[in-house]
């Protein structure tokens, strides 16, 4: 099956080491892509909840696919979020076409894109990471919950539905603070005089331009939502952004895709899982 080529992706809240990440359809979706550059915006790896008991083969494809456009060139930018934030102490580390970053400005056909995760405009991050860590895990019940009512709703022909949107919906403090993330993250990009500002963290994907507060300025603002519920992404080709949404009938299986990259030996794994214990573990 041919790639389709893509400028620039864009990809966050992935989550993998927990029950809720949908791995295996990022994986289809990073087989069916030919990027020049892949940005992953935090959350990628979720060291607050990993656990050596639970990293499935889907989640360590998925690794390999990633480090698998590293070595064909490809430029990766890793960015730390609040649930990898025990890789920020490597921040600015380079090997080949991989970087990992806090941060970074990128220039875009002349325009300038700041890009970050965006954890550090949560309140709930910046003096309570106990609760965020609590409310991380609560979540991740929540998804786990929804999975199997959604196979049930399948199972006797019924539409599936999604918890975490129903109580987003119907708590007015969280339409609130989704919007008050945007603004601030436009405010800022105004005043830095960046003409995008692309984040991640509040798993709820969008492309719209923003007026700043001051009205002295506008900035288009980006987010590419999560692989947990909305399974989107950024994508820039040909000048223009769009969001990507997974759709299961668009990735039927080619029974002739011979992928080396599955086949290979996965019992390497357990280095993996072992280095991330120790990040979990590691308070420094």
């Amino acid at each position: 099956m041919a790639k389709r080529e893509v400028d620039i992706v864009v990809i966050s809240d992935v989550h993998l080491g927990t029950y809720g990440c949908h791995s295996k359809e990022l994986l289809k979706y990073l087989k069916s892509i030919k990027p020049k550059t892949l940005i992953l915006n935090g959350d990628i790896i979720d060291i607050w909840q990993f656990s050596k008991s639970y990293w499935p083969e889907a989640h360590m494809k998925v690794v390999r696919r990633i480090l698998k456009f590293v070595t064909e060139g490809i430029p990766v930018y890793y960015l730390t979020g609040n649930h990898d934030e025990m890789l920020r102490k490597f921040a600015d580390f380079n090997m080949g076409s991989f970087q990992l970053s806090n941060k970074i400005v990128l220039n875009i056909d002349g325009k300038k894109a700041w890009i970050f995760h965006g954890d550090v405009f949560d309140v709930t991050m910046q003096h309570s990471k106990w609760l965020a860590k609590l409310g991380a895990v609560g979540y991740d019940t929540l998804i786990i919950l929804n999975s199997i009512t959604n196979w049930l709703l399948t199972a006797i022909g019924r539409e599936k539905m999604s918890f975490s949107q129903k109580v987003k919906a119907r708590f007015k403090d969280a339409v609130k603070f989704i919007n008050q993330f945007e603004q601030t993250a436009a405010d800022l990009a105004v005043d830095k005089n960046y003409q995008y500002v692309i984040c991640g963290h509040i798993h709820h994907a969008e492309i719209r331009k923003i007026e700043s507060t001051e009205k002295n300025g506008s900035v288009v603002y980006l987010n590419s939502g999560d692989w947990v519920e909305s399974l989107t992404a950024l994508e820039y080709h040909n000048k223009q952004w769009k969001i990507f949404q997974y759709k299961p009938e668009d990735f039927i299986k080619d029974e002739n895709d011979d992928d080396t990259t599955d086949a290979e030996d996965l019992n390497a794994k357990m280095d993996v899982k072992n280095l991330l214990e120790i990040f979990r573990q590691d308070k420094g």
